[in-house]
């Protein structure tokens, strides 16, 4: 039997994002009261020239330097610990020659859930999403969560819930009702009956009955479930990704699936995931299959 994935894994690699991520993964790891996992990735060496060695000098340059990072990512999960009044998690750190994208993907196989910066360093433009966290999102396993560098979690918010019945929606809203209840928070669901705008025509009403009678299926169990949690139901007709993204300004946590309706089979990161995932003003969680 393969083992279960455990720990919260979380790239560190020195930058303001790379610091948001590991707070916010700290404060998941004690709800969850999961190890924190602590991975830096020193990218291989590439020359344009043949050369016979190194100099010694920088690879122990490069080996000091990851260190003093994890260190100061170790200390920084203590101290957000300590100011919450819980106990810190235990702590569980990686260094690894390798490209920071493929060291995640990698470790995200045996990750109970993996956090990384929207960017990082050497990122280019706020518009772009990293190259680690393009990465995960499009070849990462089980959840994996994108933090702004300027996401503040405002704790009475609730969790956002992107859902179109779909089974990638399903293993979203498991997840987004677990996080709501450890919080004690509400979940707003919203159901986007069409990814395109449609104009203001007659007859578009039973579509919109139906879409309504739809989500209140797909979240009956749920509730039933969790019955602590309060659910709100929101139907729009246009695009998912943009409502989401608007309606992350006041959510404390988004969660959508890897790709839902309308997604190839194979489809490696559906274009809602994407666009939310870059343009969210909360963290992101997207649920990618294992």
């Amino acid at each position: 039997m393969a083992a279960q994935p455990n720990g919260i894994l979380v790239g560190v690699d020195g930058s303001p994002d790379s610091e948001a991520a590991i707070r916010w993964a700290t404060r998941e790891a004690i709800l969850h009261e999961q190890p924190v996992k602590l991975l830096h990735a020193i990218p291989p060496v590439v020359v344009t020239w043949p050369v016979a060695y190194l100099e010694t000098s920088y690879l122990e340059a490069q080996e000091a330097n990851a260190r003093e990072i994890i260190e100061n990512a170790q200390q920084l999960v203590q101290k957000i610990a300590a100011d919450s009044g819980a106990s810190a998690p235990k702590i569980q750190t990686k260094i690894c020659n390798l490209g920071a994208p493929s060291a995640m993907v990698s470790e995200s196989r045996d990750a109970y859930m993996s956090v990384c910066g929207s960017r990082g360093l050497g990122a280019i433009g706020r518009a772009l999403l990293g190259s680690v966290s393009g990465g995960l999102l499009h070849h990462g396993q089980g959840p994996i969560v994108v933090v702004p560098a300027e996401a503040t979690v405002d704790e009475k918010a609730p969790v956002l819930l992107g859902i179109d019945g779909s089974p990638a929606s399903e293993e979203a809203t498991a997840l987004a009702f677990d996080e709501a209840s450890r919080r004690g928070a509400d979940v707003l669901a919203l159901h986007a009956w069409s990814d395109v705008v449609y104009p203001a025509l007659g007859g578009w009403q039973g579509y919109e009955e139906e879409a309504q009678a739809l989500l209140a299926e797909r979240l009956a169990g749920w509730r039933e479930r969790y019955p602590d949690v309060t659910v709100h139901r929101r139907v729009v007709c246009d695009q998912p990704a943009k409502w989401l993204i608007d309606l992350s300004e006041d959510a404390q946590l988004v969660v959508v699936g890897s790709h839902g309706r309308g997604g190839f089979k194979g489809l490696l990161l559906g274009s809602v995931a994407a666009r939310v995932a870059q343009g969210a003003k909360a963290p992101t969680i997207v649920v990618r299959p294992r």
